[in-house]
């Protein structure tokens, strides 16, 4: 069902949204305070300069279904829903300007008071979690006397446009992120892309803002990632392309979603070990590689996460459910928990550990080599069961994913608090009392 759209912002994204829009078959109005711009999208001209744009701009205007406008409330009168387009420029400091995402809001929000319909606003300018909730609404709010999620529907829809391809992008997104405070007004924005073959993810406000960010910032990662083996490669003789090319064949684990789920340090007889191997050689061949490096000091900051995090739970007495660095292995070689122990007790910490694992008659072979030569005081500190570890300790930090440390959920006794590195309880998040996440 085709709708009535104002587009705030004839940029880049604007101007995009505005012509997109106007194909899919809504009625599209675009505001701007620049009146050439205005101007222009009503000669039928666009505000920006990509493959396809200007022609699409000016079918969409000879078909009546796009209009450019500096008036506000001639905008927010003719139409049901307001993207907010605009700029938020960086500041020197690196902070974001929303003076004009605040400006526009205030505007749209005076205009509504001549309404007696209800209005959406959508936040599709890029902004940092929080600046819907606690700099769009109030200016809406303030200018229009009116309730958000009660009188008028506010939303968070982060485009994923890219410069040259914007109007591919549209059409072929690989999902539309709609974040909402309300069923009806999270059901009005994904309406709009009906026609688009696309999944819409409907989530709260903020995630919807940090989507942006995750992205961008892993996409900048991954240019900077690709570089860095890149001169190492040069500076090795290896033809880089060749080896990114079969890197980029692997799935599984390389390009997927593996790896990606937020949550405790990385560990093992791998991954430490041959980041520390080619950073060592990147350095023989003076080649700086500041992305591996980082890699092992936030591996490392993510373990001190971890301990300031029991630190601050006020005991002494903690437990420890999953010695190995993965759940269903007895592999202790460079595992993040044996670190965070060793900290621990360096505290003065009275630690009991659970790990059906990792046992004194188990382990075998470069395991228990490494458990004898590194660890030996560790078996002192083993427990036989879980029961055990509970009754014993006032923390609980769950080290790994095994199933079996899901159970403790009815067990944890009041004054308890569990810290949980693996997520192991799923959506619950911390509450800063009976429950920690690392992450979430």
């Amino acid at each position: 069902m085709a709708s009535n759209i104002s587009v705030f912002g004839l940029g880049y994204v604007g101007c995009v949204s505005a012509a997109c829009f106007a194909k899919e078959g809504h009625q599209v109005v675009g505001v701007d305070v620049s009146q050439s711009k205005v101007d222009m999208v009503n000669d039928g001209k666009a505000t920006i300069v990509e493959h396809g744009i200007a022609e699409l701009v000016g079918e969409m205007r000879s078909l009546g279904r796009l209009r450019a406008t500096t008036s506000v409330e001639d905008a927010v009168l003719a139409t049901d829903i307001s993207l907010v387009c605009v700029g938020t420029p960086s500041a020197p400091n690196g902070s974001l300007d929303l003076s004009y995402v605040e400006r526009v809001c205030s505007q749209i929000g005076a205009a509504m008071k001549k309404k007696s319909t209800r209005h959406t606003i959508v936040i599709r300018s890029t902004v940092l979690p929080g600046s819907t909730e606690e700099l769009a609404l109030p200016a809406l709010e303030g200018a229009s006397g009116l309730k958000a999620h009660r009188d008028f529907g506010l939303a968070m829809n982060p485009e994923f446009l890219r410069e040259g391809t914007s109007i591919k992008d549209f059409y072929d997104p690989p999902f539309t992120v709609v974040g909402a405070g309300d069923e009806t007004t999270a059901q009005t924005v994904a309406a709009i892309y009906a026609g688009l073959d696309a999944p819409v993810r409907t989530v709260a406000i903020r995630v919807a803002e940090m989507i942006k960010y995750a992205c961008n910032c892993f996409h900048g990662l991954k240019v900077g990632f690709a570089n860095e083996i890149g001169n190492v490669c040069k500076a090795s003789g290896v033809d880089s392309h060749e080896v990114m090319r079969i890197f980029c064949e692997d799935t599984k684990l390389n390009i997927s979603p593996y790896y990606l789920k937020p949550g405790f340090a990385f560990g093992g007889s791998c991954l430490p070990k041959d980041l520390r191997a080619v950073t060592y050689r990147a350095r023989q061949l003076d080649v700086p590689t500041p992305i591996l490096e980082a890699t092992l000091r936030s591996n490392d900051l993510q373990v001190t996460r971890a301990f300031d995090m029991v630190q601050a739970a006020g005991s002494k007495r903690i437990g420890v459910l999953g010695l190995a660095f993965k759940a269903g292995t007895d592999d202790l070689r460079e595992s993040p928990m044996v670190t965070l122990i060793e900290m621990l007790i360096g505290k003065g910490a009275q630690l009991a550990i659970y790990d059906r694992e990792v046992t004194s008659a188990r382990l075998i072979g470069a395991n228990k080599e490494y458990v004898e030569r590194e660890i030996p005081h560790i078996w002192e500190l083993m427990s036989g069961s879980i029961d055990d570890v509970l009754a014993k300790c006032d923390a609980i930090i769950i080290g790994n994913g095994s199933p079996e440390f899901r159970s403790i959920g009815d067990k944890v006794r009041e004054g308890q608090v569990v810290i949980d590195l693996v997520r192991a309880f799923g959506a619950r998040r911390s509450d800063g009392k009976t429950y920690e996440g690392i992450c979430w």
